[in-house]
């Protein structure tokens, strides 16, 4: 082989190399890279988080918090240069959602997820999608109006909730006695508190109202007035995943600022949802429009609402 010929052979290999070594450090790693990789991502759902993730009557899963993690599925794509992701929906629970996510099951969690300092140890969240507090939920014939109504009563919670820690919490420090029994699950926490199991069932104050609205008796239930905490919701996904996040958080942000924010919120609760066209009547709470005007990550519960600081430190502890 002549010499000169050789050289360009040598150095078109050379070229080549650099040019694939280049193309690989500008592929994306972490979660991006096992997207772009497989072509699907796999969000964690929920059966009766209503309405954030639940399963309707044809058993599909719909909710707020679903269409927000569609809306990030479709910026990722097109991030990703794909011409389409399949969305595959692992269902989870309030005890398994983390685990789930940390091995890897999951890649995002559409859920009802309360986003703590604890649980920032642990995995990351995008930008709040929600504020709430924590109340009770009892009959009416039980006369239940605030917590120390429940001295020596029974109360149910979900399992894997901040809000069982905090009853747990709370029920120690004010030394009220509480028989505190716990629900695998949303529904079968309201189950226990309708069927007498428990006096009263302390949840977040959205999915109580979602309960007593679906309920056979709506007009049976009361929730009470006194809010236990003040707590933000966040989708949730792996830590130490930069590129991820930025791009999750990214996608959220872009989509705040839009005129289909308020009507993706105003779909869910402020109008009848399906199955049973039941109107929540839950209008954007301030400290939720705060947080949508300026997306912040925090899981300070005083970034979110100014909380009597016995509170804040019962929250703290959880």
């Amino acid at each position: 082989m002549a010499l000169s010929r050789l050289l360009a052979v040598l150095t078109g290999g050379v070229l080549a190399a650099t040019l694939a070594t280049q193309a690989g450090a500008a592929e994306p790693g972490g979660t991006l890279g096992k997207i772009k990789r497989s072509g699907s991502i796999t969000l964690g759902v929920r059966d009766g988080s209503i309405p954030f993730s639940y399963l309707d009557d044809k058993q599909q899963y719909q909710g707020y918090s679903v269409d927000l993690c569609m809306k990030v599925v479709v910026a990722l794509q097109k991030q990703l240069g794909l011409t389409g992701i399949k969305v595959v929906m692992n269902p989870v629970t309030s005890a398994n959602r983390i685990p789930l996510m940390a091995n890897g099951t999951i890649d995002l969690e559409c859920g009802s997820t309360t986003n703590n300092a604890e649980r920032q140890k642990q995995v990351a969240f995008a930008p709040t999608m929600f504020v709430i507090a924590n109340r009770l939920l009892a009959k009416k014939s039980s006369r239940i109006r605030s917590l120390a109504d429940m001295r020596g009563k029974t109360l149910v919670a979900t399992a894997g909730t901040t809000t069982l820690k905090q009853m747990t919490i709370l029920n120690n420090e004010q030394q009220l006695g509480l028989n505190i029994v716990v629900g695998k699950d949303h529904p079968e926490s309201f189950l226990m508190m309708e069927t007498g199991r428990a006096v009263a069932e302390a949840n977040d104050d959205i999915l109580l109202a979602s309960q007593v609205a679906t309920s056979r008796n709506p007009g049976d239930y009361e929730i009470t007035s006194e809010a236990l905490s003040v707590e933000p919701y966040g989708i949730m996904l792996r830590r130490d995943d930069p590129e991820f996040k930025q791009a999750v958080d990214a996608a959220l942000s872009y989509f705040y600022r839009g005129d289909d924010y308020v009507k993706l919120y105003n779909k869910w609760f402020t109008s009848p949802i399906p199955p049973k066209g039941i109107n929540l009547n839950f209008p954007m709470p301030p400290q939720l429009k705060a947080v949508i005007a300026k997306p912040t990550d925090s899981p300070d519960p005083a970034a979110y609402a100014a909380v009597p600081p016995a509170q804040q430190a019962a929250s703290k502890k959880k």
